[in-house]
């Protein structure tokens, strides 16, 4: 995405990056970039939680129209919950092995009646 950002800045059209991985997306010099500090794959906010999501696609256009130098990054003001997420998101062990394939089947069942 950083780099479809270059492009399509040096064509005129404004775009923000929002992303979780700060140090990649500043290293690509994208023009704005509004940092998440959430897992990896979730930049949008919680999956299901609209309200989020909705706070953060609003910061995010904030970004657009308030940045005024070139490489600017703007940290959102959001937390996941408890920071507990950096040592427990996606963890797979004896202790949930179970729960996620049974999680994972009833999204594939979800999945193909839709």
């Amino acid at each position: 995405m950083s780099l479809v950002s270059r492009v399509l800045e040096a064509q005129g059209i404004s775009t923000v990056v929002v992303g979780s991985a700060r140090d990649i997306v500043e290293e690509c010099g994208v023009a704005r970039m509004l940092f998440v500090d959430f897992p990896l794959g979730n930049p949008a906010g919680k999956p299901g939680d609209r309200e989020m999501q909705r706070s953060i696609a609003s910061l995010a256009l904030d970004v657009v129209e308030s940045a005024m130098t070139p490489r600017t990054t703007v940290q959102a003001p959001v937390r996941w919950g408890s920071d507990e997420w950096r040592t427990e998101f996606m963890e797979i062990g004896e202790h949930n092995i179970e729960a996620l394939r049974a999680a994972g089947a009833k999204r594939r069942e979800a999945q193909a009646t839709s």
